[in-house]
């Protein structure tokens, strides 16, 4: 792992985020310029290289505002091969750097559908999400996100917080080869067998439950594949997730945990 600026490795960074996300009717995702001006106005674009000096995923941040703030514009891995874990190690360099320049928190935003990122993020990571973006990014045209409204959910990542060291012992944990999987913990995550339903989604499965004060809501396990075999069932899905959010952070509830079956745990603000 290595910060980067020397311009002919921020083209090199330009075309791995292209490879994984593809190019829209603008072009690439970052070009090398803007790249270079991210590292020239205080950030940082971070290099993940693997052990014969290849590129194999890459990520920016600038400070942000309030102060003390960062914000983490991209990130992205090699496509292929099994998971390496270089997203996560990316992130934690990235917060490494960040506490050491005096950045306290780290935001970036994620499309609320994609279920395995919001794991990452929310659980690997120990982010929460208080704000739902609608439309964030208008209607894109990248390989990625389809051509549906690009809503986004807004990680806010306390680096120092008791909470993200928690996270990060645990997924540390896990990397040892002697570790065993706690399936309390994962359990804790889902919504419990006394859960109400209150909505089911477009699928016609159960999609919002809630008990006391905690509220659940169920997103599709690949929303990459349904967008392309069902477009229409796609876009279902990410209105009836854009209501649920919507009404649940207006209730003063925040997105604090996903399980690995698809379900966000929304809890009052303030807890974890």
């Amino acid at each position: 792992m290595r910060n980067i600026h020397d311009f002919e490795q921020l083209r090199s960074v330009s075309a791995l985020l292209e490879a994984v996300w593809g190019r829209s009717e603008e072009g690439v995702p970052m070009n090398t310029d803007v790249l270079r001006s991210i590292v020239h106005a205080g950030g940082a674009v971070t290099g993940a290289y693997s052990s014969e000096g290849a590129l194999v995923g890459a990520a920016a941040l600038t400070p942000s505002v309030p102060s003390m703030a960062s914000y983490s514009f991209i990130a992205a891995a090699q496509r292929g091969g099994s998971d390496a874990g270089i997203g996560y190690a990316i992130k934690m360099y990235q917060r490494s750097w960040a506490l050491q320049n005096g950045f306290t928190t780290m935001s970036w935003t994620f499309d609320p559908l994609v279920s395995r990122n919001a794991r990452f993020n929310l659980v690997k990571l120990g982010a929460i999400a208080r704000v739902y973006e609608e439309a964030f990014y208008g209607q894109p045209t990248d390989e990625i996100s389809g051509d549906d409204e690009a809503d986004r959910l807004v990680a806010c990542w306390a680096l120092d917080s008791e909470r993200a060291v928690r996270a990060s012992a645990a997924i540390n944990a896990a990397l040892s080869p002697s570790a065993a999987s706690d399936p309390t913990t994962e359990d804790a995550l889902r919504p419990p067998a006394d859960a109400l339903m209150s909505a089911r989604g477009p699928d016609g499965l159960p999609m919002t439950v809630s008990r006391t004060d905690s509220r659940w809501c169920r997103v599709p396990r690949d929303i990459v594949a349904l967008r392309t075999s069902d477009p229409g069932q796609a876009s279902a899905w990410r209105m009836a997730v854009r209501e649920v959010f919507t009404d649940a952070f207006s209730a003063g509830l925040q997105a604090t945990s996903m399980s690995r079956d698809s379900w966000y745990r929304l809890t009052p603000k303030g807890t974890v």
